[in-house]
Order: structure tokens, then sequence, then C-alpha cells
């Protein structure tokens, strides 16, 4: 945390798309985005992969469960305004793969808690199956659930 109601971490797209998708936590994941309008602001990073796989998941709203795809590309506008610290997945394909492995995890989560290792940080996802696998591991995996109490309330978006 770096002030009451901030945490720096990385976030993944289970989270992200919250704040564009109503969906079960999408006002915990305001609320810990409200952070980065804070002062001092919270630091948040993703893998660049995040911003793709956010399309993917309002693509698949579009096709499947009726978003207009005009709200579809404000969303994705918005999506990139967003104060994220982006990091290549080119810097974490090696540790990505091992964790990967041990975990049995896909290489997209496992670049997340990659990341989250080396800017030693939490990782927040809203992925309970994701939460689960780690927990009790040396990886800090936080679930968005569990976060209510530590974040601000104001949603950013």
């Amino acid at each position: 945390m770096t002030q009451a109601g901030t945490l720096d971490c990385v976030v993944d797209a289970s989270v992200g798309i919250k704040l564009f998708i109503v969906e079960p936590l999408s006002n915990e994941a305001h609320a810990l985005f409200a952070g980065l309008a804070a002062d001092p602001p919270a630091r948040f990073y993703v893998p660049d992969l995040f911003y793709i796989e956010c399309t993917n998941i309002l693509l698949k709203y579009v096709k499947r469960l009726g978003l207009a795809p005009e709200d579809a590309g404000l969303f994705v506008e918005q999506l990139g305004q967003l104060t994220l610290t982006a990091i290549s997945t080119e810097s974490l394909r090696v540790d990505a793969l091992e964790i990967a492995l041990e975990h049995d995890l896909t290489a997209y989560d496992a670049a997340y808690v990659t990341l989250a290792r080396q800017v030693a940080l939490p990782l927040v996802t809203a992925d309970a199956r994701l939460a689960r696998r780690l927990a009790g591991t040396a990886h800090d995996v936080r679930w968005l659930g569990d976060l209510a109490d530590q974040t601000a309330t104001e949603p950013v978006v």
C-alpha cells in the first residue's frame, strides 16, 4: 500500500475489464483503480498483452452478448488512457514458461505472475481459480474480492 486506500500492484485483464463491463467485482475494480487518481497515485503494472486481452474480451461481448461495437471501441480508447506501466512480454517469456509449467497455468496468466515477481508487487486478479492455484506458494497473488476493505471507493471510469 502506498497510502490508505491505494495499492501498488500488477493487475490482470480479469480486473481491468471490470472497469468497462458490469460484472461481479466491478465495484471492487473501480475502487482499486481509484488509487491511480490518489495523491500520490498508486502504480499499476501490466504486461503489454493486457491491452489485447481486454480488447478480446470486449470483442466476445460484442459477438456473444450484444455489446454495441461503438461502445467496445470507446472502451478500447478508454483502456489506453489508463495510467498503467506496460512491460514487454518479451522480457517475461522465459520465467513465464517456468512458472506456467510449475503451476499448470496458461502462459498468459504466468506472464502476469512473472511480472509481479519482477517488480516485487502483488498480482491482483478477479480470477478466483488463479488465486486459489497460487495460494500458499511464493507468489503474491491476491483475489480482487478480498481487497474491498483495502481500497478507495470512488470509481475512475
